[in-house]
C-alpha cells in the first residue's frame, strides 16, 4: 500500500468511525458506552464495520478496526466534554480496539487469501 493509499485508508476508516459513533450518540442521546445497547447492538456494529473495512482494504487491515473504535473518543468529547474520566475512556477504547483490530485483520486476511492481494 502506497503512502497516499495508506493516508486515504486512515482517513476513510476514521471518518467511518466518527460518523458511526456520532450517529450512535445521536440515536442514544448520550455517550455510546453508557448505553444499555452498547454490548448487544452498538459494539457489534463497530465490529461489523471493522470487518467491512478489512475486506475493503485488506492490506494492514488491523488498523481499520482500531481506528473505528478509537473514533468514539472524540465523539464522547464532543458529547460530554473533557473531564477526569477521559483517560479511563481512552484506556477503555484501547482495550476495545483489540478485538476490532483482530476482526478487521482477519477479514483482510480472508480477502488477501481469496484474491491473492499482497501481504501487509
Amino acid at each position: 500500500m502506497t503512502s497516499g493509499a495508506t493516508t486515504r485508508a486512515v482517513g476513510l476508516s476514521t471518518l467511518v468511525g466518527l460518523v458511526y459513533w456520532g450517529a450512535v450518540s445521536w440515536w442514544l442521546g448520550g455517550e455510546p458506552w453508557d448505553a444499555a445497547a452498547y454490548w448487544t447492538v452498538v459494539y457489534p456494529g463497530a465490529l461489523l464495520l471493522s470487518a467491512a473495512l478489512g475486506i475493503t482494504m485488506p492490506v494492514q487491515a488491523w488498523r481499520w478496526g482500531a481506528l473505528v473504535v478509537f473514533a468514539q473518543v472524540p465523539v464522547v468529547i464532543v458529547v460530554s466534554g473533557t473531564g477526569p474520566l477521559l483517560l479511563a475512556g481512552v484506556l477503555y477504547a484501547a482495550v476495545l480496539s483489540i478485538p476490532a483490530a483482530l476482526v478487521s485483520a482477519s477479514a483482510g486476511w480472508i480477502r488477501r487469501r481469496g484474491r491473492g492481494v499482497g501481504r501487509g
